[in-house]
Order: structure tokens, then sequence, then C-alpha cells
């Protein structure tokens, strides 16, 4: 907790004390400490832990292997192409989209249109999906997630991510809220790029190609050989 406390980051986000009274006989009662961690709090107990306990050393070699697997990914993202990146991230985009609408689901979201259109408005400066879409030129119904860069697709999916860890954290029960959850992730992400200096999503360039002519082509490609 005190790594944790040094680095600027907020303690109880990552320790969240879980203790109850439990029974000691006579009708007594004392406190019982518990905590729940997540994945960064078991990771800095296992690297400040005695690592002559077995399962401090079976911890730290876990975290060792994970950290060394995502080195390997990260090399190898570096040296696909931008079409490449972008089919990444959009199969990423796919899989985090399925597991958001499930999570606002259950946080009581029914207009689902009108829920990622809340995000989009947060982090497009106001812009709706078919607004986005009009922009980029696209047809009618085609999906602009195939129409983008990589870049902007990890814009996209960092708003994913974040929203639904937010309607679990805060167990968001009403569409309302889950909507203005949504659109407060996305504006909250498009003030860090504005802070970083980075360019807006809206001011990203569109592909030539969408995934989808890319896909098409590759399976010609693959007949032909």
């Amino acid at each position: 907790m005190k790594s944790c406390e040094n680095s600027d980051i907020s303690v109880f986000d990552h320790f969240a004390d879980v203790g109850k009274m439990v029974q000691i006989g006579s009708d007594a009662q004392r406190e019982q400490k518990d905590y729940k961690l997540t994945r960064y709090a078991c990771y800095l107990i296992a690297q400040n832990g005695d690592s002559r306990k077995k399962v401090i050393a079976l911890a730290q070699t876990y975290f060792a292997v994970q950290t060394r697997k995502q080195e390997i990914t990260e090399k190898e993202y570096s040296s696909l192409t931008e079409d490449e990146k972008r089919l990444y991230q959009r199969n990423l985009t796919k899989k985090g989209n399925y597991s958001l609408n499930q999570t606002a689901k259950n946080s009581g979201v029914k207009n689902f249109d009108k829920f990622h259109n809340s995000g989009y408005k947060g982090l497009y400066n106001g812009e709706t999906a078919d607004d986005i879409a009009k922009r980029k030129g696209l047809r009618y119904r085609e999906d602009i997630l195939d129409n983008m860069g990589s870049d902007e697709l990890i814009a996209n999916l960092f708003r994913i991510s974040q929203t639904e860890q937010k309607l679990k954290k805060d167990n968001i029960q009403t569409e309302k809220e889950a909507n203005e959850t949504h659109y407060n992730i996305g504006k909250n992400i498009r003030e860090v790029i504005a802070k970083n200096g980075g360019t807006m999503p809206e001011e990203l360039p569109t592909p030539k190609k969408s995934l989808k002519q890319l896909e098409k082509e590759n399976k010609k490609s693959l007949k032909k050989q």
C-alpha cells in the first residue's frame, strides 16, 4: 500500500477495504481486516513479498513471465503494417463492444444506439455515429470502425474498456446513468488527448480502404495462390 501511495496512485482504488465483524464468543465481535485486491495490488504484494515463501516466489515468477509476454507482443505489434494494426485493433474493439453491451444491459440499457452515441458524442465533440459516417463519406450503414486508422481505433477501444470498468465499479443501474457515464468517459479521453497535444479523433485521416475491402482483397489473393 505504501508503494502504491508513493507512486501517486490511489490506494483505495486497488486495496478496497472489505473488512467485516466476526463472532469471537460470548456474543462479542471484532473487526476482521480484509481487502479486495486488483491485479496491480497483487503485483505489488508479490514484488515486495519474501521470495523465500513458495507462494511469493510463484507469484513473482508468474508476473515476470506475463511481463515478458507483453514485451514480445509489443515488439511484434510494432513490426506490423498500418493495415495489419487496424485489423488487430478492430478485432479488439469487436470483443470490447460485445463485452460492453453485456455490462450495459445489466446496467439497464435498452436503447443501445443511444448508449453508443453517448460515448461517441463525448469523444468526438458532439458527433454521433451517423455524423462520423457522413464526415468520412461512408455509404449507408457502412461500419465506421471498419473505416478508422489504428490510432483512432485505439482511442475508441480505450473509451469502450474504461466505460465498462466504470459501469461495473459504480454499479450503474439505470439507462440514464449509463449513457451519462459513457459520454463522460469519452469526454475525459478527449481531454487527455488535448492535454497531451494529440490529434483529435475527428481530425485523424480516414483510410482509403475499409477493413471489409482489405479482407475481400486478401481472400482473392489467397485463392489465386
